[in-house]
């Protein structure tokens, strides 16, 4: 369907964020240079593996993946404690190289282990399932403090209610995703599902195939929930594999999912490419998906 067509291009920009300058590059480079370094790491040479709001470095020939934030970046030390609790418990998650945060200038640092891809075609369904499957199994013995999904949902309410940072979004409109947030909110709280931790953002650019099998990164945005909420970042097959889903709320998750990027697009610091286009895109498409 359209929508689902739609919703799975939202999951893709998920985790975006400004693209680091060209100097900010520079000085993030020489940073984890620098503390691999004092490791007794070699890395004589970095190479750009992705920019958003976090670089992500391969530093050679000591082959150990960077990523590099800024000072303020308050996620880092979750995600590290989160990936050293999960690969103790047997998770598919990557291994760190350095089990904790370095600080460097204005920048903090994370240290891991460099995974070759052995495919370029999409995980087959039923494998993506597993796997998640089996995160979802490790995070269930994992204790840790995480927020709430509602805490995202919250942040993009705020958003939207805020004129001056949504200047662009008709008032019609503002009250619309408004009340399609709460309400979906609300929908997803009550479900009476239980709630365990998650990843936050499964998609499939979290997903890595490796010569030891398919293993998560990128736990960040770990957060507590229904299990539903991270379903509605997979492709949609793999929802229909997971067992014990619930579908209707699975439907409501992927609408509210939809809701909060439509959101983000409207920011007026966003700096998604063509993302005033989405933002005006996605919301005739979330109109849509709530009429039915």
């Amino acid at each position: 369907m359209q929508g689902d067509r739609i919703a799975a291009a939202a999951r893709k920009t998920l985790s975006y964020g400004a693209s680091m300058q060209a100097y900010a590059v520079q000085r993030a480079t020489q940073a984890a240079m620098s503390i691999a370094s004092s490791l007794g790491l070699t890395a004589h040479d970095a190479a750009v593996l992705h920019n958003s709001n976090k670089l992500t470095l391969r530093l050679q020939p000591c082959d150990v993946l960077a990523q590099v934030a800024p000072a303020a970046h308050q996620s880092a030390q979750l995600e590290v404690d989160t990936a050293q609790r999960l690969f103790e418990v047997g998770s598919p998650v990557a291994a760190l190289k350095a089990p904790e945060v370095f600080v460097r200038d204005d920048h903090v640092v994370t240290l891991w282990t460099y995974y070759e891809s052995v495919t370029n075609q999409a995980i087959p369904p039923a494998d993506y399932a597993r796997a998640l499957e089996r995160l979802h199994a490790g995070m269930r013995r994992v204790d840790l403090p995480t927020p709430h999904f509602t805490d995202r949902v919250s942040e993009a309410h705020t958003l939207v209610a805020d004129h001056d940072r949504t200047p662009k979004l008709a008032d019609a409109d503002r009250t619309f995703l408004a009340s399609t947030l709460d309400r979906l909110h609300r929908i997803v709280s009550d479900s009476g599902r239980p709630e365990q931790l998650l990843h936050g953002e499964p998609h499939p650019g979290n997903l890595l195939a490796t010569p030891t099998g398919l293993l998560f990164i990128d736990f960040e945005t770990c957060c507590r929930g229904p299990v539903e909420f991270d379903l509605a970042h997979a492709p949609d097959e793999v929802g229909d594999l997971y067992p014990g889903v619930d579908h209707h709320l699975l439907r409501d998750c992927r609408t509210l999912m939809l809701a909060m990027i439509t959101a983000w697009r409207w920011d007026r610091d966003d700096q998604f490419p063509d993302g005033h286009r989405l933002g005006i895109r996605w919301l005739s498409e979330l109109k849509k998906a709530t009429a039915r």
